[in-house]
């Protein structure tokens, strides 16, 4: 058994704890993070295989999200951007629905009203423009209910709703029946009006990566899961012990509830997401795709056409999520409907099954939950704030921010 000192010990290497870490190094707290895996991210994790880059489920960066302006070099990331726009496939065909200043050429088929009717297009304006008005706080302060009420109160169709809406916002809860938190919906919606979604050159694993990197070298400690806490303490499950004034846990809120006692664990929406590299590429739009069938994927996109670094040059990888349990082959049968094209014979580059990958957030939820645990035991996550990365990262702000206020 090994003991070490230390000011501040930060269990947990995801966005959270990365976050407050950052924070506390900045004002002068000598701090160190354990982290149980084998590279820093948490759930934010890019694997390479055969050149293809594959993020840990579906994910994607808003560069609108304030913890993300505040926290992160943007422009070192080299983003590629999505269309702030949807292609909605059913039997009939694709149609192209979004924003005309990314894609001008979706005028036509929302003129055509195949989706969205023109008391759907005001519905949807209005609710935009109050979502996009004033402070954030006006909305974190706002009552609650679930999306699909808020939905149906703004007077969009259960068309525009069950084709269009669903479709897409349930491959950004993780849940298909919109009971997630209106204003989280709302929280979300308001970036998404403000910036296109994108992804770093080098795979999402690459933000973690560079909050890590503004740590001193040797403060983060990989493969080191801890097995308990106490006050001014932390074990390993090797056996060394980390004595320190403050320990903040910054892990998922499972292990946190394992953690410390009176956290509660949370509720989690999964998702499982193929990745495939057809010879081909089915689309040419750096665009999400939805199943106004409902059908067993929830989206799916041609992630080269966002960030071409993230396949080989010449080739093409497709990403496509489920949220329920599903075989190979009706992806691969839902996958060809949907671009139009045989897609049984696309080689299969990687698969990853996450029934952890987001905290639930059915309404009503608290946007900020409490973070103190007795003295000198701190708590932080998405499972405190909200389940994005703007809520791992302002969690992560909020704690260290605590922590120094205590200190006072």
């Amino acid at each position: 058994m090994t003991t070490h000192e230390t000011d501040v010990v930060v269990i947990g290497a995801g966005l959270a704890g990365l976050a407050a870490a950052r924070r506390l190094h900045e004002a002068g707290v000598e701090c160190t993070v354990l982290e149980a895996g084998d590279d820093v991210g948490g759930r934010v994790r890019t694997d390479v295989v055969d050149g293809f880059r594959l993020d840990r489920g579906f994910q994607v960066l808003n560069p609108a999200y304030p913890a993300i302006k505040r926290l992160v070099d943007v422009d070192a990331l080299k983003l590629g951007r999505f269309w702030r726009a949807v292609r909605v496939a059913d039997d009939d065909r694709v149609s192209l629905l979004g924003h005309p200043l990314d894609a001008p050429k979706a005028l036509r088929d929302v003129a055509a009203r195949r989706y969205l009717s023109a008391k759907d297009l005001a519905a949807l304006g209005a609710l935009s423009a109050r979502v996009a008005a004033g402070p954030a706080r006006s909305i974190v302060r706002g009552d609650d209910g679930t999306t699909a009420d808020e939905l149906r109160r703004a007077g969009l169709s259960d068309r525009a709703v069950a084709t269009v809406l669903r479709p897409f916002l349930s491959g950004v809860f993780l849940e298909a029946e919109l009971s997630t938190s209106a204003r989280f919906f709302q929280l979300v919606w308001r970036s998404f009006l403000r910036s296109a979604p994108s992804l770093p050159a080098l795979g999402m694993g690459e933000l973690p990566r560079q909050l890590a990197r503004r740590l001193p070298e040797g403060s983060v400690h990989t493969g080191t899961p801890v097995e308990r806490i106490s006050q001014g303490e932390v074990r390993t499950a090797g056996g060394d012990v980390w004595s320190a004034r403050t320990v903040v846990v910054a892990t998922d809120g499972t292990t946190a509830s394992r953690l410390v006692e009176g956290v509660a664990e949370p509720l989690w929406n999964g998702v499982t997401t193929w990745y495939f590299a057809p010879e081909d590429r089915p689309s040419r739009e750096p665009v999400i795709m939805v199943d106004a069938r409902r059908g067993p994927v929830v989206n799916t996109a041609v992630l080269s056409e966002v960030c071409r670094s993230y396949a080989p040059p010449g080739t093409a990888l497709v990403s496509a999520s489920a949220l329920t349990p599903v075989a190979e082959t009706d992806v691969r049968r839902a996958l060809g409907r949907m671009y139009r094209t045989d897609a049984t014979r696309w080689p299969l580059v990687g698969r990853y099954e996450i029934p952890r990958a987001l905290p639930a957030m059915p309404a009503p939820h608290p946007i900020r939950r409490e973070i103190r645990w007795g003295e000198g035991i701190y708590v932080c996550g998405d499972h405190r704030d909200t389940s994005s990365l703007q809520g791992a990262l302002a969690s992560g702000g909020r704690t260290a921010r605590a922590v120094l206020a205590d200190r006072t």
